[in-house]
């Protein structure tokens, strides 16, 4: 497995086309429902900057006043600088916590309605099957719902943060440079405001040499993002399967696989440490000289009796602010690319989901069918996009209470049917009269088992909230299916998939089936880890429980002797089919 496996390194590169995706969806969070809470944390923020910013401000008036009464030995005056400097420090306290507390839960305010609106679009319409099925599924979805929200919405609230900071800050402590520091004779000219042109051009050519050398980051910073999360992926794969592979002593394979997943993942680690020992260079070499470099400024002035000490040191406080303000992109060049990596994650979800949806079938409603037929299929078929027959005509009448079951080899198109049943695909032609998909109840051969309760399970996939009020109505299920060994661990917080056996797993599906109490009971080789008597008393069960509920099992096998009213053979003879009866 190559490098180019797991993503196209080069391709990453900022396109604000991205960004300007991301806040208009993401913006959402600012209208509707959430708006009246979104814009009072907003609002609260930005009055707690400003309220910093001036306080900041403050202080350096303060530093003037502090260092001019140091010079003129005036101790009367140092006492109350004191005082006032033990006030500012008490704003700023205050302040800091309004900040903290505003930001943060604006951060994880929108991450939240992030989380649920792309949940949402995800899930609605069964849209995560489908993405997957079709290959059109972005990869690591469940990595850009959980951890690509994060940093999309907490880094660019604090880049928020310190944009506003850097020019509100930047546009006051220009002033003072530009008042204080007043004009500079240069031969015979005054140049006006000297300091602050010293500031910009002094921050203009660090920025743009920083810039220049830190543009490559960004796109590195991406690739790696990208490697990180098909490496959680493969783990995360590891673990799902880890029985199968251990029974194959598949470790070594795996370990091999992970070993060039994490390759690739330090291969562009180690790009991004080249690109920061490049910035590294510029950055420590000028970060250590804005602080002498205003003094350097300023000192002719000061030695010339135009400048008092005071003035000079916040002149040099301002000249720091100012620099701070000019070089915030470049300052913030790995958190940009941090956030821009998380922000396109997310929006290929986004715009995956919108791509498919004109293709998705609509949900299909309960139509009449002739004669009180509870499910009839006229001729259904299915083809591939290159025109073979996945699902060759199959007609077929089910009755109110009948059980039939359909066996076939393999490729015969069961699972299609079922897929079809379930309103997961359209059929190429064809109709299906009778129980619309709300009223057929699926069961397939692997059910499905959420995380949570035993409660949780066997009501899945009603919520939570639901199973609770059908606790009675659970017990009774789990005894006529043969489980009333767990009944005792009904509130038991487990992997259930992993705690029941194949055939437990089958038989809390048809406990679903005498909850659900369905028009058809579709069951794609359901009970095939259960002997033949096993399945002859649970299809008893099921129609002593629902006397008009029609059941259509599929499965490879023939069915136990005596277990259904109708058996149905599916075979394929040159692209077309046919359903035999065979005796039962």
């Amino acid at each position: 497995m190559s490098n180019a496996t797991i993503s196209d390194a080069g391709a990453f590169q900022l396109d604000w086309r991205v960004a300007q995706a991301y806040a208009k969806f993401a913006g959402g969070f600012w209208t509707g429902p959430t708006a009246r809470r979104a814009w009072m944390l907003t609002v609260g923020l930005v009055a707690c900057l400003l309220l910093s910013t001036l306080v900041t401000v403050a202080l350096n008036q303060w530093n003037r006043w502090f260092f001019d009464a140091l010079e003129r030995r005036d101790a009367a005056t140092i006492k109350q600088a004191v005082l006032v400097f033990l006030a500012i420090i008490a704003c700023m306290a205050t302040i800091g916590v309004g900040i903290v507390t505003t930001r943060m839960t604006l951060q994880v305010r929108w991450r939240q309605w992030l989380v649920d609106r792309l949940l949402g679009q995800w899930l609605a319409d069964q849209r995560f099957y489908h993405l997957n099925a079709t290959g059109r599924e972005p990869a690591n979805p469940e990595y850009r719902i959980s951890d690509d929200t994060r940093w999309a919405t907490e880094i660019l609230v604090d880049l928020g943060i310190g944009l506003l900071t850097a020019v509100v800050g930047g546009a006051a402590f220009i002033t003072i440079l530009w008042t204080v520091g007043g004009g500079l004779r240069i031969g015979g000219v005054v140049v006006p405001g000297y300091m602050v042109w010293c500031a910009l051009a002094y921050g203009i050519a660090a920025s743009t040499l920083t810039a220049w050398v830190g543009s490559p980051l960004v796109g590195r910073v991406g690739q790696k993002n990208e490697a990180e999360g098909y490496f959680r992926f493969a783990m995360m794969r590891l673990r799902d399967n880890a029985e199968s592979i251990a029974m194959v002593h598949g470790a070594e394979a795996e370990s091999h696989i992970l070993r060039i997943f994490y390759d690739t993942v330090v291969v562009r680690w180690l790009r991004i440490v080249r690109s920061n020992a490049h910035l590294t260079w510029i950055t420590n070499a000028t970060g250590p000289m804005i602080p002498i470099v205003p003094l350097l400024f300023a000192a002719p002035k000061y030695m010339a009796g135009d400048l008092t000490l005071g003035q000079v040191t916040q002149l040099a406080a301002a000249f720091i602010q100012v620099q701070q303000a000019i070089s915030w992109v470049v300052d913030n060049y790995g958190r940009i690319a941090d956030w821009y990596a998380s922000a396109r994650r997310v929006m290929d979800i986004v715009d995956a989901s919108d791509a498919i949806t004109p293709d998705l079938p609509a949900p299909r409603a309960s139509a009449p069918a002739a004669g009180g037929v509870a499910l009839t299929l006229d001729r259904l078929t299915l083809a591939d996009m290159a025109g073979h027959l996945v699902l060759a005509p199959v007609t077929l009448s089910l009755a109110p209470g009948e059980a039939v079951h359909l066996t076939g080899p393999s490729n015969t198109g069961k699972s299609t049917l079922a897929r079809i049943l379930a309103g997961l695909v359209l059929p190429t032609s064809g109709s299906i009269a009778g129980a619309g998909s709300e009223a057929i109840l699926m069961l397939p051969q692997k059910g499905y088992l959420p995380l949570g309760t035993l409660l949780d399970a066997i009501a899945y996939p009603q919520p939570p909230a639901n199973a609770a009020r059908s606790r009675a109505a659970c017990l009774r299920a789990l005894d006529a299916v043969g489980l009333a060994h767990l009944r005792n661990r009904l509130d038991e917080h487990a992997r259930w998939d992993h705690v029941l056996s194949a055939g437990e797993r089958q038989r809390l599906a048809a406990a679903r089936a005498l909850l659900v109490k369905p028009q058809v009971l579709v069951m794609d080789d359901a009970l095939s880890a259960l002997d033949g008597a096993a399945q002859r008393a649970l299809i008893q069960t099921l129609r002593a429980d629902a006397p008009h509920l029609a059941i259509l099992s599929l499965g490879q096998r023939a069915a136990p002797a005596g277990t259904f009213d109708r058996t149905l053979e599916l075979t394929r003879r040159d692209r077309d089919a046919m359903l035999a009866e065979t005796a039962h």
